[in-house]
């Protein structure tokens, strides 16, 4: 398995697995019937103006087995990163795609000089990227609830007076 940038021959894959990824866990196996929401997401921020084809990587094992994506987001009006979906073709679970995606998105935003990467997910599996509840950073949740799922991870062009209010790219605020 190998990392890359996201090319035009990927994007149907990319629809497909993150649908496997994201369907409904409770069927033995992914049943047909709508669409879920983080692989339309996936498409709505391709075609948005927050994107950033060097943030959109796939884990290739033959074919697309993985995918993550950061897009432009913003604390304070100043830029950031908002992460995500991160998706893993289901057979592939559990055997460090996602974790190779994620050093390899984090490698490249440091890359460009991008300051901060935020995103809503499990604390658990993302303390082992740096990340920390974002509040302890000073930045704010769209929705307080989020609580300690939403985390950032500063990078190294990361300034401290980056705080205040994150908002991500337009497709996630139609969730």
């Amino acid at each position: 398995m190998f990392v890359r940038r996201e090319s035009a021959v990927d994007v149907a894959a990319i629809h497909a697995v993150t649908s496997r990824a994201f369907a409904d866990r409770t069927e033995p196996a992914p049943q047909p019937g709508p669409v879920p929401v983080e692989a339309t997401l996936v498409d709505q921020l391709r075609a948005d103006a927050g994107w950033i084809p060097e943030l959109s990587l796939v884990a290739d094992d033959g074919g697309v087995i993985g995918h993550v994506v950061c897009t432009r987001a913003t604390v304070a009006g100043r830029p950031a990163l908002g992460l995500g979906p991160l998706s893993v073709d289901p057979p592939h679970q559990g055997r460090g795609v996602g974790s190779a995606l994620m050093h390899a998105v984090l490698g490249a935003a440091d890359a460009l000089g991008e300051p901060l990467v935020v995103l809503l997910g499990n604390p658990r599996y993302y303390r082992r990227f740096a990340f920390v509840q974002a509040d302890r950073l000073g930045i704010e949740p769209p929705v307080p609830a989020w609580g300690p799922s939403f985390q950032a991870r500063p990078l190294t062009a990361y300034d401290p007076s980056l705080q205040g209010p994150f908002r991500y790219a337009e497709p996630f605020e139609g969730l």
